[in-house]
């Protein structure tokens, strides 16, 4: 059962700390590169403000963006600014959001996402959660895979197993954490089944592409190459 409310407090204290650690840096930090290929802190934090905007555009009934090209290029614009500017950005948005996902709604309902991607009205402020706790890791600013919330981590390799069921370039894919736990992914790629084991935060890396998986363990093949998020 999906609670929005409990996610949404989630978010809330996600957002704090991603708010604490950016309110550490200077101009200079911001304009540095990021984890991710090809954009700086300032394109990662551009981007989280303007995803906090686009899910209340979710919530309310319009497109969440106008236009890929348009979602680029607000990124792009956004990405230079000062601290300051992208620290009062941030907390904007953030504000935005959570009024947006108090306002008294129909949670059961179906609403669309990017690319005819559509999802449980519910699920939108764990979809935020993600964001917000993935990009912290992704700023490179001493916030870990090893830091996120057991409870994160655990949803999160949860629905991306969901997500890459069936995918037809992963093979049947078992993924077990060191203390147990499992998950069925892939599915409609030839071979397999391939069983990954390892730590659930090195699961969680290579599920959401932030790790290479070289500290897991495969058996039944190689480690399955899983498509971008």
């Amino acid at each position: 059962m999906i609670d929005h409310a409990h996610d949404l407090e989630l978010v809330q204290a996600a957002t704090d700390r991603l708010l604490t650690a950016v309110g550490a840096l200077d101009d200079a930090a911001v304009t540095q590169s990021s984890r991710l290929p090809g954009w700086t802190r300032g394109h990662v934090l551009a981007h989280l403000s303007r995803n906090a905007d686009a899910l209340v555009n979710v919530l309310e009934g319009r497109p969440m963006y106008i236009s890929g090209q348009a979602r680029e290029a607000d990124i792009e614009a956004g990405a230079p600014r000062p601290l300051d500017e992208q620290l009062a950005d941030l907390r904007g948005s953030a504000e935005r959001f959570r009024r947006a996902a108090a306002a008294p709604q129909d949670w059961s309902r179906t609403v669309e996402l990017r690319n005819g991607v559509t999802d449980q009205a519910a699920r939108v402020p764990f979809r935020r959660w993600i964001e917000v706790e993935l990009h912290h890791v992704d700023l490179g600013i001493g916030y870990e895979l090893e830091d996120l919330p057991a409870e994160f981590v655990e949803r999160e390799i949860d629905f991306l197993a969901r997500r890459f069921a069936g995918h037809e370039n992963v093979p049947g894919t078992t993924v077990t954490a060191e203390d147990g736990r499992s998950w069925t992914t892939g599915g409609g790629a030839e071979g397999g089944p391939v069983l990954v084991e390892g730590p659930a935060t090195e699961l969680l890396g290579w599920l959401a592409g932030r790790r290479d998986g070289s500290a897991l363990r495969v058996k039944g093949g190689a480690l399955p190459a899983l498509p971008p998020l």
